[in-house]
């Protein structure tokens, strides 16, 4: 009985933990999904900006005090605009979407919201790390040997 305990307090722990990508293993799941190229923004910016943004973890947020919102996922994306989380005052939410789905492990979602966003004038530039610390730097180890 204290075994099955135990395992299950494991088990919760890596439930709630999420998924945090492994560098090459989220470079080949976004080329499936077909983010290399998609609006002008190359694999490594979109790696770039995942790094950034959310230390390629699935479950990551971030809380806007300024805003009274909250930045979800991989790509932080913000229940201001993009997604409905409930509790956002004058939410728009132009992905249609709840923002749980995007802190689940499969980031299918998370990847259509995202390229929403980068169809929005602002496009890429809409993510202040992606303008912080990929605009106009050389991303490329973010895909360096990744055998894409």
């Amino acid at each position: 009985m204290k075994a099955l305990l135990i395992l299950g307090l494991v088990l919760l722990c890596v439930t709630v933990q999420g998924k945090v990508y492994e560098r090459c293993e989220l470079a080949r799941t976004l080329k499936r999904l077909g983010m290399d190229g998609y609006r002008g923004v190359s694999l490594a910016n979109w790696m770039c900006l995942a790094k950034w943004e959310s230390g390629y973890d699935t479950r990551q947020t971030n809380y806007n005090p300024s805003s009274k919102s909250t930045d979800y996922g991989i790509f932080q994306i913000n229940s201001r605009y993009w997604c409905n989380d409930g509790k956002t005052p004058r939410a728009v939410n132009a992905c249609g979407i709840s923002c749980s789905v995007l802190l689940k492990d499969d980031i299918t979602q998370a990847v259509k919201c995202a390229k929403r966003v980068v169809r929005d004038p602002q496009g890429v530039r809409a993510w202040v790390a992606w303008r912080n610390r990929c605009q106009n730097k050389n991303v490329s180890q973010y895909v360096r040997g990744c055998r894409l």
